[in-house]
């Protein structure tokens, strides 16, 4: 099963960013221990802090599942919720934090109605989780 992995907007930074909400381990530290764990997938990755550039590589349509954590387009990216929206595929939402423990900005997301479900506030684990997850959409 192809696995496409995207992340938005600064977390390129994981591993360095608010390590207190986001940990220490950079997110291709992370891939490593995922692709070896679930070595019956093809897991790629792919992150952007631009908008459009997310929803072109969305587009590509070139996997069977997504795991999305849009970052801070989570909270206003009606552009990437339509593209979510119109892909056929199961979606999961993953949130590193707790988004409902955060500002109230952050609370609310606007990209979760299209996807199939939402994993927030494990941590790193959210992605890890998420593919232990996928025989429940596929």
């Amino acid at each position: 099963m192809k696995v496409l992995i995207v992340n938005g907007p600064n977390l390129n930074l994981l591993g360095k960013r608010e390590p207190e909400i986001y940990g220490t381990t950079s997110m291709e530290d992370y891939l490593l221990d995922l692709k070896s764990e679930f070595q019956n997938h093809e897991i790629s990755y792919y992150q952007s802090n631009i908008e459009g550039e997310i929803i072109n590589r969305l587009q590509e349509d070139n996997f069977d599942v997504i795991i999305i954590n849009p970052g801070a387009y989570t909270h206003y990216s009606y552009a990437i919720a339509d593209c979510l929206k119109n892909i056929r595929k199961p979606k999961i939402e993953v949130h590193i934090s707790n988004i409902y423990k955060r500002e109230e900005f952050r609370q609310k997301s606007v990209t979760a109605a299209s996807t199939d479900s939402v994993l927030s506030g494990f941590g790193m684990r959210g992605y890890r989780l998420a593919l232990f997850s996928l025989n429940d959409f596929i």
